[in-house]
């Protein structure tokens, strides 16, 4: 699946909010490296700027930064970007209220996190994102999803989280879901396995909500890469989404 490009219009529309990144670190086996890859990578950094996202667009200013090493003049923009960046980071944190930062801890060490069991009625299993993701992922390698995890995929869960569109402000076709509008400003940006890629049945839509939603549908486990990089390990073709209670 590509990787949802927002257009000046949505970036109007939602800057605003915090938005997610939907792009994970570079994987080791890297294709070799083209001006256009390296384009579109700075152009994903702006982007994730235009948006926001500092603590994103700073780790991707970086990976171009260490490509154009040898171009002192591109050089020099880059680091001014990457500064801009650590400023607003250092801002945003400054200016954080503690329960926007707080989040429930989940243990994910491959001996004590907790197992999951698929459900074998047809039930949804109703689960947090990091209680969903409760595992670390080497992000640049993939492949240490755990067993119990990808049993999960095919099977119906309710989740609640945080709506991120990726394709339009209005008339939602697949949005990010994700634990905390908040962090990612913060200069903790959520992690790939805290992050469910949800699409909207075809024909339908959804139109965005701010608060905290609950999104009910079949999830898909699998490790999604788009020119060379890990961009998603959880889908959701999505059935319900509602306002979650408050």
């Amino acid at each position: 699946m590509k990787i949802g490009i927002l257009t000046a219009s949505m970036l109007l529309a939602v800057a605003a909010f915090v938005a997610v990144p939907y792009i994970a670190h570079a994987a080791d086996a890297k294709p070799a490296e083209t001006k256009d890859s390296v384009d579109r990578l700075e152009e994903r950094a702006k982007e994730a700027m235009g948006r926001t996202q500092y603590s994103l667009a700073k780790d991707l200013f970086t990976k171009v930064l260490d490509r154009v090493k040898d171009d002192a003049k591109r050089t020099a923009a880059i680091q001014e970007q990457i500064k801009t960046c650590e400023t607003k980071i250092k801002e945003n944190a400054s200016s954080a209220q503690p329960d926007q930062l707080n989040q429930p801890q989940v243990e994910t060490a491959a001996e004590k996190r907790k197992k999951h069991v698929a459900p074998k009625d047809g039930s949804a299993l109703a689960l947090g994102i990091k209680e969903l993701g409760n595992f670390d992922y080497d992000a640049d390698k993939g492949g240490n999803i755990p067993q119990d995890v990808k049993d999960l995929s095919g099977h119906k869960i309710r989740v609640q989280g945080f709506m991120i569109p990726l394709d339009q402000a209005d008339n939602i076709s697949h949005f990010a879901l994700v634990p905390s509008l908040f962090a990612c400003c913060f200069g903790q940006p959520p992690q790939i396995q805290h992050q469910i890629v949800v699409h909207t049945p075809k024909g339908k839509a959804v139109s965005y909500f701010p608060d905290e939603i609950v999104c009910e549908g079949t999830l898909k486990v699998e490790e999604k890469k788009d020119d060379g990089y890990i961009v998603s390990v959880f889908e959701m073709d999505v059935q319900s989404v509602k306002p979650a209670a408050k």
